[in-house]
């Protein structure tokens, strides 16, 4: 279904366009602000030397041509990964969602596209669009190194002057996290940095729609908002926000505008834009 222009719906580009181009890549985050995404969702870990950079799994195995945790690695030692070798026209022919084939295709040429992604990097492609392009950062780390990552992540924002606004409202980053003691973390030293408690499983104390203290958006699943949409209105009579995560089917996009999503994170942000008439 094609709906009227739905501008109060948040298209959020999951780990950047990564049905168009491999995720986590600045080939992702740069075909995602093409397509017109208002925000970009990334994950970020801490490696080994302390750098923040841009990618979802404990290890790199999956992503990359290369092996290990990104705990037990340097920068420097990332840097000489490929995060695009895994991902080809062939591999992944028939996977967008649209009729024709994805834009991206890897090329050795393009390594600076798909080598590793440092937050500040990301940062900087967000302040250079031209545009209000928000930044959804999910907080991953080993509990051996628990505050580090939000100590790196609030110093980083600081340098660029998105540490601290005015209200939650103005915010052009947020924190997401599903570990409530990491988004405390945050409040605690940036209390105007809006939160997001992401849920995978609703547990009985999550059911009426509280959230932990200070956190004003909640992060539920799709899969949780299909089997419980009562779910949401209980989030929304609590006054808190709802960002849903990973929509990339067109009838869960009708479902998310009925029930009044206030953000969808999406692998398809082209194809949710122009679903949303958009595009």
């Amino acid at each position: 279904m094609t709906h009227a222009p739905q501008r109060s719906v948040q298209v959020v580009a999951h780990r950047g366009a990564s049905e168009d181009a491999p995720e986590h890549t600045l080939a992702a985050y740069k075909k995602a602000i093409e397509d017109g995404a208002d925000a970009l969702e990334c994950d970020v870990r801490l490696t080994a030397d302390g750098h923040l950079v841009c990618v979802h799994d404990r290890r790199v195995n999956r992503t990359s041509n290369g092996r290990g945790a990104v705990s037990a690695l340097e920068l420097a030692d990332l840097a000489t990964l490929d995060f695009g070798s895994r991902r080809t026209r062939e591999t992944w022919r028939g996977r967008t969602s649209d009729t024709e084939e994805p834009d991206w295709e890897h090329r050795p040429e393009d390594r600076a596209e798909t080598s590793v992604l440092t937050l500040e990097r990301l940062l900087e492609l967000v302040s250079d669009a031209g545009r209000r392009v928000e930044l959804a950062i999910e907080t991953k780390h080993p509990t051996r190194w628990a505050g580090q990552v939000e100590e790196r992540l609030l110093t980083l924002l600081k340098r660029f002057g998105l540490d601290a606004p005015p209200s939650a409202a103005e915010s052009l980053v947020r924190i997401m996290s599903f570990s409530a003691r990491s988004l405390h973390r945050v409040r605690a030293a940036a209390p105007t940095l809006p939160t997001v408690y992401l849920v995978q499983f609703l547990t009985p104390r999550l059911r009426d729609g509280r959230l932990p203290a200070g956190v004003g958006i909640a992060g539920p699943s799709i899969r949780i908002v299909r089997n419980n949409p009562a779910y949401v209105e209980r989030l929304k009579r609590a006054g808190h926000q709802v960002h849903v995560w990973t929509v990339n089917e067109p009838e869960d996009v009708d479902l998310c505008v009925e029930l009044g999503i206030d953000a969808i994170i999406t692998n398809r942000p082209r194809a949710v834009l122009r679903q949303l008439n958009r595009g």
